[in-house]
């Protein structure tokens, strides 16, 4: 058997939205994230330490994409997924503030075994959003 080769890390992972401009919208103005392309299907968000979030509108992936430089096969999701974005222990109360702020309710506190602290709050399409301090798992 060979030797399997490692991969590095997530890049990229999506979201698929019913109003994309709704969804860019809270991930630009709630969470603060950086746009860094968007057109008529998606939206990518620089999520910080080389990771990109894109949000798909529901249902425009399900034809194969083609670039000048190859093709996409189609894709689609349905239903509320989960995403963590890691945060900074000072800054999970600051969080906490804005999202007050912003009349975003958290769903769920959670005080991990290692250390870790994490609060769970919902986009505008029902994904449940997780930010995860330092101490949640053996990476992290």
């Amino acid at each position: 058997m060979s030797v399997t080769p490692k991969l590095g890390r997530i890049l990229e992972t999506a979201l698929y939205v019913d109003d994309l401009e709704r969804a860019a919208r809270f991930y630009r103005d709630v969470l603060g994230l950086t746009t860094l392309t968007r057109d008529s299907r998606f939206c990518a968000f620089d999520v910080g330490q080389a990771s990109v979030l894109l949000i798909f509108k529901r249902g425009s992936t399900l034809d194969t994409v083609t670039l000048p430089g190859g093709t996409i096969p189609p894709h689609d999701g349905h239903g509320p997924l989960h995403i963590a974005f890691a945060v900074a222990a000072a800054d999970l109360a600051p969080w906490e503030e804005r999202l007050a702020a912003a009349h975003i309710p958290i769903e769920g506190r959670t005080e991990w075994p290692k250390g870790g602290r994490s609060i769970y709050l919902r986009d505008p399409d029902g994904h449940l959003l997780e930010l995860a301090t330092p101490g949640i798992w053996a990476t992290y």
